[in-house]
């Protein structure tokens, strides 16, 4: 090797990334304490960005393309070095390589339960899942935030602080619409509605980060036990207005008790002492609305119209029935004695 061949490989005259992971957001040219020679080759590729870094500090931004790194194409390095036009000496720089494409389909959950005061149930605890995408918005911010000196950064190293940072956010927002009246079952009704709003102040906490979220979602909101005991039960006082409704739920109830106990259960009994229960109130709510068809019609059997009454009454002690439905049909029931 000739003293010009030993000269000419202390210099990089080229400089390029071809990015094999995906999950790659940083990554520096390893210059080995190279120097780079005035008019380098600098490749940046779709989905990349090149910075320079001088001293600590960002001086110029390349985008997708071929660049010649002359004076002429480095306005930021040329003004911090007092260099002249023309300058052709080799000089030092760090040169960083940004992933710009979305990062898509991270995971976010709340690692324990979150309390939140509610409107309706004074207070709630609940768990929610997710997803969320971003890419790198601001590459000043997002260096100085979480780069720093690493010679690369991984999606893996800041996976945990972004998700952190995210539900962080996210329960102090729901914090305080709940302060405002709003629902912890407004929020399961409506989960599209209630993203529309949270995604622009969740965007707006990570703009400090020079992060973008493009994108969030709620998956999942898993209710406390006790809200969805008040739902089911709810839900089952509804059905008592319409019969054919009921017999089918209750139906579907005997099933489930059956299967739940494969071994003491009886499908085809269970399901016909459903199917009978809902029959029989029916047919009493159907006598019970029917006049009389005259003084000879037939007395009313007393001992099914207490045994209806008992089973009215099972039906209010489950939540089934309100104090008044279950009021109003004894009185009526009664008033056949």
């Amino acid at each position: 090797m000739g003293l010009f061949d030993f000269i000419k490989g202390q210099f990089i005259d080229v400089i390029e990334w071809v990015d094999y992971t995906r999950d790659m957001l940083v990554w520096k040219f390893p210059d080995q304490d190279k120097e780079i020679k005035m008019g380098a080759q600098l490749t940046v590729r779709e989905g990349q960005a090149a910075i320079l870094i001088n001293e600590g500090k960002m001086a110029d931004i390349f985008e997708a393309g071929r660049h010649e790194l002359v004076t002429r194409n480095m306005p930021i390095m040329t003004t911090l070095n007092s260099w002249k036009h023309g300058f052709e000496s080799p000089f030092k720089v760090d040169v960083y390589y940004f992933n710009t494409r979305q990062f898509t389909d991270n995971k976010w959950g709340t690692p324990t339960p979150v309390t939140i005061p509610d409107s309706k149930f004074q207070q709630v605890e609940f768990r929610a899942f997710g997803s969320y995408n971003f890419r790198i918005s601001d590459y000043e911010a997002f260096y100085r935030e979480l780069v720093g000196t690493h010679p690369h950064l991984r999606l893996g190293e800041i996976d945990g602080t972004l998700r952190g940072k995210l539900v962080e956010r996210f329960t102090e927002i729901v914090a305080e619409m709940a302060e405002n009246n709003f629902s912890f079952v407004q929020m399961q009704a409506n989960k599209s509605e209630f993203v529309a709003a949270l995604l622009p102040r969740i965007k707006e906490y990570f703009d400090g980060f020079g992060i973008e979220i493009t994108d969030f979602s709620i998956q999942s909101i898993t209710l406390p036990d006790e809200l969805t005991e008040y739902l089911r039960k709810n839900t089952q006082m509804n059905m008592v207005g319409d019969m054919q409704r009921f017999m089918q739920f209750q139906m579907a109830t005997a099933m489930e008790k059956s299967a739940e106990n494969p071994g003491g259960g009886n499908p085809g009994m269970d399901m016909g002492a459903g199917m009978a229960m809902g029959q029989m109130m029916m047919n009493q709510m159907n006598q019970a609305n029917q006049p009389a068809q005259g003084a000879g019609a037939a007395k009313p059997n007393e001992d099914e119209i207490f045994a209806t009454i008992d089973k009215l009454f099972e039906r209010l002690e489950k939540g089934i029935l309100t104090q008044e439905e279950f009021d109003s049909k004894k009185k009526e029931l009664l008033a056949r004695l």
